[in-house]
């Protein structure tokens, strides 16, 4: 098995921010992509959907401005049972969140484009909770016919 892994310092005072943005539609639609929808809430499930397709997370962990963890319940064939997990601590003035989606079986050439879209999509959620403004599909950067 091999994982994703990344860290991302947010500029902010408290992790709550963070965490509200990984737990609520209106958060992860304004990093992620506009097209989610779903429960965030333990046991729920978050549908989110992409000009090629899209992904289903049932919501596994959650611990108020530390911890977030998914498990993937639908989409692609690499991704399902995977868990993708955001560990959120604060250092100074930022919240580092550690990002790992672990559980990949091989590492495929899909995989090395989803950890980069992932890398993107971090800047995403930083640029949301330090300006209010992220990048989510489809205004996300593009980098090959898979978006």
């Amino acid at each position: 098995m091999v994982d994703i892994l990344h860290r991302v310092g947010v500029k902010t005072p408290t992790p709550e921010k963070v965490y509200d943005a990984l737990t609520t539609v209106e958060g992860l639609a304004g990093w992620w992509t506009d097209d989610t929808k779903g429960s965030g809430d333990l046991g729920g499930v978050l549908e989110f959907r992409f000009q090629v397709g899209g992904f289903d997370m049932e919501v596994v962990e959650l611990r108020p401005s530390e911890r977030v963890a998914w498990r993937v319940v639908d989409g692609p064939e690499e991704w399902i049972g995977t868990t993708i997990d955001w560990d959120l601590r604060q250092d100074g003035d930022y919240t580092i969140v550690l990002f790992k989606h672990q559980g990949w079986q091989e590492p495929v050439e899909f995989m090395h484009h989803c950890s980069t879209k992932w890398g993107s999509f971090l800047l995403s959620l930083k640029s949301l909770v330090e300006t209010g403004e992220g990048a989510p599909a489809p205004r996300d950067v593009q980098i090959s016919d898979w978006h």
